[in-house]
């Protein structure tokens, strides 16, 4: 009997949020619209993900046993059948749910379901893997836009930009987090892609609201690579987990003129997504 435990682990759920949260920034820059889509968009993505995540446990099981013994496949917690099996079942399930949706959202679906095999089967063999995991984010935002009442947008897919090079410098750490390899800085600038953005975009009213959430944006990075650029005893993983909730902070500086509301919600979401890193790793 597999536990519950080794399935949140699969799934890396601790990062849910993340995905809700690009749901629900590519939804608001796709116009918004109808929340029962917002649903159906959330629950396909979130299927989409862990299945994702599965798989990339699967296909990585020769090197966990290797360099992270500690993973379910390797610790003899499930059979990788098994995972082969969830895997496959979560993602068809949520691509299926995404196609109903409509079929511009369909085919960027698709496209995304792609990208992630693509990134599953060869994340460990490229050195550019770290655009493949971009891309991935990428399309998630162009097909939460699209279910949107105006469609993908330019400033949607300005903003799926803009996430995907904050991903590029994240999962440039996060490469190295079980390898060891040395590190350099300059990948991690492109963390600064979603505030230079924003800086650009945003004027007039909205000007101030995105200063402030740059502001925070930028501090919570500076706390997080902190732990591996400026500490005595460097921690990769730290830094790599807080990057992953900052997700939820790039998404709301994307919709930094939406009401408080919305704001509160990202709020929440940032917040889950760290109290869930205590339960279940983020990576």
């Amino acid at each position: 009997m597999v536990s519950l435990r080794t399935l949140l682990l699969l799934g890396r759920v601790s990062n849910v949020p993340t995905v809700w949260s690009n749901c629900l920034a590519g939804w608001l820059l796709g116009g918004g619209g109808d929340p029962h889509t917002l649903t159906l968009l959330g629950l396909g993505a979130t299927l989409v993900y862990v299945g994702g995540m599965f798989l990339n446990d699967a296909f990585d099981a020769d090197f966990d046993r290797q360099h992270r013994a500690e993973r379910p496949i390797p610790s003899g917690a499930i059979s990788a059948a098994a995972v082969w099996r969830w895997g496959f079942g979560l993602l068809g399930s949520g691509t299926l749910i995404l196609i109903l949706l409509g079929k511009v959202t369909g085919i960027l679906a698709v496209l995304l379901l792609v990208a992630i095999l693509v990134y599953d089967a060869l994340h460990k063999l490229l050195a550019c893997s770290p655009v493949l995991m971009s891309a991935c984010r990428f399309l998630l935002y162009l097909v939460a836009a699209s279910a949107g009442s105006a469609g993908v947008t330019g400033l949607a897919v300005w903003s799926a930009f803009a996430l995907a090079a904050y991903i590029i410098g994240l999962s440039y750490l996060a490469r190295r987090e079980s390898t060891g390899d040395a590190i350099s800085f300059w990948p991690v600038l492109f963390l600064l892609a979603p505030i230079a953005l924003a800086a650009l975009v945003n004027t007039g009213p909205f000007q101030s609201s995105a200063l402030l959430v740059s502001l925070i944006l930028g501090l919570w990075m500076l706390r997080s690579v902190r732990s591996t650029f400026w500490s005595a005893e460097r921690d990769i993983g730290r830094t790599v987990a807080g990057l992953l909730a900052g997700i939820v902070l790039v998404d709301l500086l994307a919709v930094a003129d939406a009401p408080p509301a919305t704001g509160l919600v990202f709020l929440l979401l940032f917040v889950g997504a760290l109290v869930f890193q205590r339960v279940v790793p983020a990576t």
